[in-house]
């Protein structure tokens, strides 16, 4: 049997849940085993016995028991990775900022985050296009709805993408969406502090108000203002969610009376014959943290539907903004 050994948690991993690391270092290796060994005292951080959600520190040294080693053994080596070149010329078109510790992509509507039923096509398998000379390909921070374009962060290795996860759940990143809705809302800016639940519908399962005895509710926050209206028809509004919830902004504004334009699923049917069927929300911009240090603010352009439907209304967009890492 293999003997024991000691891995260093390295600055690129710092903050990542132990079982992560040992499922980045030893994929063969399952979620049931590692929790057993941990339970057992076999797997250790810094001498210690510690659970499978203990966070790692840079410079602490990891036990790597027997068991461990003999699944690394018998694992096969990994096939090489074939990225079709079109495939990166797509994904380069997206690239609205990049650096050595994160890339930001426009994401087109119309292109899934991630896989699911039925989608074939998606983001996450397609992420290999943006690898370059690194050693692991980038790693999806957040999603957003296939129909929503916009700002979507990458991280390019495990270790931002655990300290850029752990700013979006602190909520220290601000986001801030587009959307034009139908109606004018009353009052023009304000918070909507609404929880949602989810339902099954003839669709399949869906986002919606929660009841108030509804056990499954999860709190869901988002602010609003009117940045711009066309009389009492449709309304620019700017949206700042203090949570993720799914469909959260989009529930949100239905339930204001005001559902976003082209959400068919949650009342916001098309009445304008030029955009009909396509959803009118953008991930305008996002500020956070950096993980080197200081703040990097980013915004990314409109898609081409939202573009004519602001030259429809007469709505002006500010220019879009450089990205901007203050450190």
């Amino acid at each position: 049997m293999s003997a024991v050994e000691e891995r260093t948690v390295t600055e690129d991993e710092a903050d990542i849940r132990l079982d992560r690391w040992f499922r980045r270092h030893f994929p063969g290796l399952t979620q049931g085993a590692i929790s057993k060994l941990c339970r057992t005292g076999q797997i250790r951080v810094a001498g210690r016995r510690s659970e499978a959600n203990t966070r790692l520190q840079p410079g602490q040294a990891v036990r790597i028991p027997p068991p461990v080693l003999a699944v690394a053994d018998t694992e096969p080596p990994r096939p090489e990775t074939v990225v079709d070149a079109r495939l990166v010329k797509d994904l380069e078109r997206m690239v609205i900022y990049r650096d050595d510790w994160l890339i930001v992509l426009n994401k087109p509507p119309g292109l899934a985050t991630q896989g699911g039923p039925g989608i074939t096509k998606h983001l996450d398998g397609m992420l290999d296009g943006l690898r370059g000379d690194m050693p692991v390909r980038p790693r999806l921070v957040h999603r957003l709805d296939r129909d929503t374009s916009g700002v979507l962060l990458l991280a390019r290795t495990p270790g931002m993408a655990a300290k850029l996860a752990a700013s979006f759940r602190t909520r220290t990143v601000e986001k801030t969406y587009w959307a034009i809705v139908k109606g004018l809302p009353v009052p023009l800016e304000g918070l909507i502090d609404q929880p949602l639940t989810r339902v099954q519908g003839l669709g399949g399962a869906r986002s919606a108000i929660a009841h108030p005895s509804d056990p499954d509710s999860q709190k869901a926050v988002t602010e609003y203002e009117t940045l711009d209206h066309a009389g009492r028809k449709f309304s620019w509004l700017g949206l700042h969610p203090q949570t993720g919830r799914t469909h959260q902004l989009r529930v949100h504004c239905s339930a204001m009376g005001n559902p976003i334009l082209g959400d068919v699923a949650y009342g916001g049917e098309s009445e304008m014959d030029t955009v009909t069927g396509r959803l009118h929300l953008h991930a305008r911009a996002l500020k956070l943290p950096h993980p080197a240090g200081g703040t990097l603010t980013v915004a990314a352009p409109l898609p081409a539907h939202m573009e004519e439907t602001f030259r429809q209304l007469g709505f002006v967009a500010p220019a879009l903004e450089t990205p901007r890492w203050k450190r």
